[in-house]
């Protein structure tokens, strides 16, 4: 699976606010260091611990927004893992530019190759089954594009990417609605085509209901390997066209057992929520 990349028109209004925020009225210590912007140097990007890389086009585009002229060469292809002390990238250009977009482009790097490093380890646990593994909308406020961008880079495949792309009936919804049929009903008689309707269950009881009313997708909410095993094998006897997916409480040590159940989908935050920064450092060259 190739991870795609939102396009530029979507992702530069975001990466120029997050450029504003870091500059400010201006970068005091380049602009006096070099106030004529006519110095040119050159950069290396260099990996300090082992992980999946992401996030290169996206830290060129950064830099590029301060200096289209600036040359941002990615020696490693996205998704790839590197071993600490590898050179991922090569910069030339104005130093202004170098140094004012320097903690931004890396940040976000950083913050990307963490969660593909992350999401590669879940996805290498179940690569030999038929099933996928998806994220969620636990994302972080202003970063959702590019954190699924990442999570795709990994190995994973995107849940909605907001409450737009489908219809999900939780258990709030089936609570405020009373019930799994009525909330199926009301929405079927609303949503246009060709949206699907998923619905979490928690019971055998309402993985029953969800099938009777003819639900397109449902989720096994926090069940137990041998619950789920039976609600698989419920579903499976029945309809031979609803996707299962499997959430809740995913880990590294329990995702393959629930992958064994025989669900279509497993849903988890955690290569998001759980990864950790992958350390990553900018060098200028001397000359």
């Amino acid at each position: 699976m190739t991870a795609i990349l939102p396009p530029w028109i979507v992702l530069d209004s975001l990466l120029h606010n997050w450029l504003l925020e870091d500059i400010g009225r201006g970068d005091r210590t380049t602009s006096a260091l070099f106030p004529a912007n006519s110095i040119q140097g050159t950069a290396k990007w260099i990996v300090k611990e082992a992980g999946v890389i992401a996030g290169l086009p996206i830290a060129d585009r950064t830099f590029k927004l301060l200096d289209s002229s600036l040359s941002f060469i990615s020696q490693v292809p996205e998704g790839k893992l590197c071993e600490k002390g590898e050179v991922i990238a090569e910069i030339s250009g104005n130093f202004d530019a170098l140094l004012t977009g320097e903690r931004v482009a890396l940040n976000l790097a950083m913050r990307l190759s963490g969660i593909a490093t992350l999401t590669q380890k879940y996805v290498d646990k179940i690569a030999d089954l038929p099933v996928q593994l998806v994220d969620t909308r636990k994302t972080t406020p202003g970063l959702r594009l590019l954190e699924k961008y990442a999570t795709q880079v990994g190995g994973a495949s995107n849940h909605r990417m907001g409450l737009d792309d489908a219809v999900m009936i939780k258990d709030n919804h089936i609570a405020a609605a009373g019930g799994i049929a009525e909330a199926i009903a009301l929405i079927r008689n609303s949503i246009p085509y060709p949206l699907t309707i998923e619905v979490e269950t928690e019971t055998l009881a309402e993985v029953e209901t969800a099938l009777q009313h003819k639900a397109d997708i449902i989720m096994l909410d926090n069940m137990s390997f041998d619950l789920m095993r039976q609600a698989v094998a419920i579903i499976r006897q029945k309809s031979d066209r609803v996707k299962i997916e499997a959430s809740g409480n995913v880990t590294l040590e329990t995702i393959r057992s629930v992958a064994e159940t025989g669900v279509d989908y497993i849903s988890t935050s955690a290569p998001i929520t759980r990864s950790t920064w992958l350390d990553l450092s900018m060098k200028i060259q001397n000359h």
